[in-house]
């Protein structure tokens, strides 16, 4: 069934330990299917057990999940700088919509709602995107997001090297 045309609403919430099932299922999902969209790898995750995945929630600052229903259809989280230096940073981490519910709106519900979550924890939150992912880039750049850099092979997957493009968003100019 489209995504668009389902009559459920959808609900963004904090993914709890209680999520970790369903949690590690999407994520596992996202690094066999997009695998150039995440520092880590199918291969690394695959083996972790189910408390690996709930500590993972039980220690990010939030992770964010879309659901309809019982059906978790994405995620997006947010990892707070760590010491005096760096904790007025946060980056938008793990976002992932399942392929039949994107451009049906979930991708920005979610970021948007770790953006509402930070407005509250930190200054400025980052991101990388891979190049390619025009997509996404055009989603993050209408949320406020600006490019800032470019990291050059910043990630290798199968012999492949991804550029990735840094993007920032000043929330005390909000």
């Amino acid at each position: 069934m489209d995504g668009a045309m389902n009559a459920m609403p959808i609900v963004i919430r904090v993914l709890t330990t209680e999520d970790a099932a369903l949690y590690r299922e999407i994520r596992l999902e996202g690094l066999r299917e997009s695998p150039e969209a995440f520092g880590s790898t199918f291969d690394a995750e695959n083996g972790r057990s189910l408390e690996w995945f709930a500590e993972r929630l039980r220690n990010r600052a939030g992770t964010f999940g879309a659901f309809d229903g019982e059906e978790l259809l994405g995620t997006a989280g947010l990892r707070i700088g760590e010491g005096q230096k760096e904790a007025h940073k946060g980056t938008l981490v793990g976002m992932y919509v399942r392929a039949r519910w994107r451009r049906a709106g979930v991708g920005r519900r979610l970021v948007q709602a770790v953006l509402d979550f930070a407005c509250e924890q930190v200054e400025i939150v980052q991101l990388s995107v891979v190049r390619e992912n025009e997509s996404a880039r055009r989603l993050y750049a209408s949320l406020g997001f600006q490019e800032y850099g470019l990291e050059r092979r910043s990630l290798k997957q199968d012999g492949r090297y991804y550029d990735e493009v840094l993007m920032a968003r000043d929330l005390a100019l909000d």
